[in-house]
């Protein structure tokens, strides 16, 4: 029988710094026969000068080069040019453990899965912390319980689900699965410009919709770099909230359009989605990159807690699931309370961005996966790094 081909797209966009970590984890996979489609989105740095040494060492390695366009352009592009029977996706400032792989696509043969995906480790330049999932080791979904445990919760959280906020988008990332190709027929990623942020979690609502079997495997083979400071994740998005209601409803019509039922659950799903999402919003507000003055900043987020739809979806949200300060958050964003909210946010922002303290700074190496016991890189799923967590360790290696 022949072994399965797998195609591993990454699009790159002045990564020179942080190339050869990711493609040195991809190219020592332990799973061979595969593929990296490496699209170099207009970097002026020398990306492009990088690639062209790697694949002249390893056929493996394709090259394609295009004006930048933005990361859904880049990923579009490298998925239209794929040819394996399984495809991936891996972002040029993370690393993956040399057998991911290998175990995505054993679950996938397996269970004949459609989708295979694999917890993941944030790694923060000092010290790496696990992504918790409250899920057993292994666990395969199949027929409607594909939409009902993962594409209802893409759409949005509903009842204890909201506890955790920091697992809303955690399971749409695209970093961390392994799809079949013939999923993937017709579907393309989503221009930022157009909805902001959350690509990922779009892009995948419309794959699990159409997905006969999905396998979870709670294994960090996935690391996830938050240390970078040039990331499209760390830098304001001016208009973002504006954006995002684009994204509401393109999350809307490609959950209906691939069967989704409009009843009033969905819409609760939806709506605690813009609810919690003011949260990310808040954030972006606040962020030292932001170039407004805290006058400027308090303006914005007074504008963010009085829009109509904002408004109506924080007032309908019931935050009684949720730890005690996210709680406290949500409550004061549905009262209005602009000022109050600022300092959490301010407060929120200056945990996020805190350096570690006494810790060893050196970086990770590719297969540091390790084994730990357990969302955007995006605007409105940073929740989980936020407060502080007895989870923190130190680099995974």
């Amino acid at each position: 029988m022949r072994n399965p081909k797998i195609s591993i797209v990454v699009p790159i966009y002045n990564m020179e710094r942080y190339l050869p970590r990711c493609l040195d984890s991809l190219l020592s996979q332990t799973h061979g026969e595969l593929e990296v489609i490496a699209v170099n989105d207009g970097s002026t740095d020398g990306s492009l000068t990088l690639l062209a040494e790697y694949a002249g060492r390893d056929p493996r390695l394709t090259i394609i080069d295009v004006p930048n366009g933005g990361v859904a352009f880049a990923r579009t592009t490298g998925l239209r040019r794929c040819t394996g029977d399984y495809i991936g996706f891996v972002d040029p400032d993370d690393w993956i453990h040399r057998r991911m792989y290998a175990e995505l696509l054993d679950a996938a043969q397996r269970e004949d899965a459609d989708i295979v995906m694999c917890a993941y480790v944030s790694e923060f330049g000092g010290f790496a912390r696990p992504k918790r999932f409250d899920m057993p080791d292994y666990v395969a979904y199949r027929g409607d319980e594909v939409r009902l445990r993962i594409a209802d919760r893409l759409l949005g959280p509903i009842g204890d689900e909201v506890s955790k906020p920091e697992h809303l988008d955690a399971w749409g990332t695209v970093w961390n699965k392994l799809y079949r190709a013939e999923l993937l027929d017709g579907i393309a990623f989503t221009d930022l410009a157009l909805i902001g942020s959350n690509e990922d979690t779009l892009f995948n609502l419309s794959v699990c919709t159409r997905a006969r079997s999905f396998v979870f495997l709670n294994r960090p083979y996935y690391h996830y770099w938050r240390a970078n400071e040039q990331s499209i994740t760390t830098r304001y998005k001016s208009d973002l909230a504006r954006r995002f209601l684009n994204l509401y409803g393109c999350l809307e019509s490609a959950y209906l359009d691939n069967g989704g039922s409009e009843d009033e659950q969905s819409r609760q799903r939806l709506s605690n989605r813009i609810a919690m999402n003011v949260l990310g919003l808040g954030l972006n507000i606040v962020s030292g990159s932001n170039p407004s003055s805290m006058r400027g900043k308090l303006r914005e987020l007074r504008q963010l807690l009085r829009h109509e739809t904002y408004s109506k979806a924080l007032l309908r949200f019931r935050s009684g699931p949720c730890p005690p300060h996210w709680r406290l958050f949500y409550r004061m964003a549905g009262m209005r309370l602009t000022l109050p909210v600022f300092v959490m946010l301010i407060a929120m922002e200056a945990v996020r961005t805190k350096k570690p303290i006494g810790r060893n700074n050196r970086e990770t190496t590719p297969n540091s996966a390790g084994r730990y016991d357990h969302e955007s890189r995006r605007a409105g799923d940073d929740a989980h790094e936020l407060l502080p967590s007895n989870a923190e360790e130190r680099h995974s290696i």
